[in-house]
């Protein structure tokens, strides 16, 4: 299916973090090099997409999710260049082309995570927002620090690298991507639903419920399509996890499983939706999306 106005937030995010790139003093050409290619290979640019039509269902300034939409997806990048190490997933192959540091080499890979992972508070601390307070703009970094910290994406991936060879419970491994992938598509949600003053807190915690079982159906699916779908399609090699011996819910349940396991997933997150007093067909119609996705 065709999310809605997908191509044109992809458009306006890829405009956005361009200049935010083009805004920097080139100190070291390769590594802003590196760090360009992390950032704009390509990819469905999920989390801003997400922030995007969060905002048009809650009638907020675009101008004023740009940032965060900018930040999530300097996150999610840092964090792929990283995964894709050898000390971590060992990959050669994103998104079609050469892993970061495939391309250049560890070290400047490395260094142009952690220049994404500062660009993004960068991002939002220096923002000259239009309807955001400073009290405001503080919660939106704390919010990006939970998401992207320990207690966050960092710290799932930690859990998943020790339950690489290992048996663990269906409990323990929706915690593991509660945090390592959920966490930062809750926060796509929630970051610019903390800049709505009119949202109530019945419908906060709606969302919130929402944004759990969609990142948790996320993931699912992910691990669903690594042994179902080809090298060509996905951008990188399939199997991928599997051949790593990685905890994933096919591992544990099974394919079929898995597949019910991300139904109910699905299932949870309309009856979320359905309890929110306004139009949540673009989030109605992104949870489709997710559980329909080839890659």
């Amino acid at each position: 299916m065709q999310l809605h106005n997908l191509a044109d937030y992809q458009q306006r995010i890829d405009a956005y973090l361009t200049n935010q790139l083009d805004n920097l003093e080139c100190n070291d050409p390769r590594l802003l090099a590196a760090m360009r290619h992390g950032l704009l290979i390509g990819g469905k640019r999920m989390r801003p997409y997400l922030a995007y039509i969060t905002a048009d269902m809650l009638q907020l300034d675009l101008a004023d999710i740009d940032p965060i939409a900018g930040a999530l997806e300097c996150i999610h990048a840092y964090s792929l260049i990283h995964d894709d190490l050898p000390a971590m997933d060992d990959d050669e192959l994103r998104r079609g082309q050469p892993t970061c540091h495939i391309k250049f080499d560890e070290a400047t890979a490395i260094l142009a995570g952690d220049a994404l992972q500062s660009l993004a508070f960068d991002i939002i601390a220096n923002h000259q927002f239009r309807h955001i307070d400073a009290q405001g703009q503080l919660q939106l970094v704390q919010q990006l620090a939970r998401a992207a910290g320990y207690v966050g994406m960092c710290g799932g991936q930690a859990m998943d690298l020790a339950a690489t060879d290992k048996q663990v419970s269906l409990e323990h491994l929706q915690t593991i991507h509660k945090l390592k992938t959920g966490a930062l598509l809750s926060a796509s949600i929630m970051m610019p639903a903390s800049c709505c003053r009119e949202l109530s807190a019945q419908a906060t915690s709606a969302l919130r419920r929402f944004a759990e079982q969609i990142g948790l159906a996320y993931q699912v699916h992910d691990d669903i399509i690594d042994i179902t779908s080809n090298d060509e399609t996905l951008g990188k090699p399939s199997g991928s996890d599997l051949q790593a011996n990685k905890s994933t819910y096919p591992a544990l349940l099974g394919l079929q499983g898995a597949i019910e396991k991300e139904q109910q997933l699905f299932e949870n997150a309309l009856s979320a939706l359905a309890t929110l007093p306004y139009d949540t067909q673009g989030l109605a119609d992104f949870s489709t999306f997710i559980i329909k996705r080839a890659h």
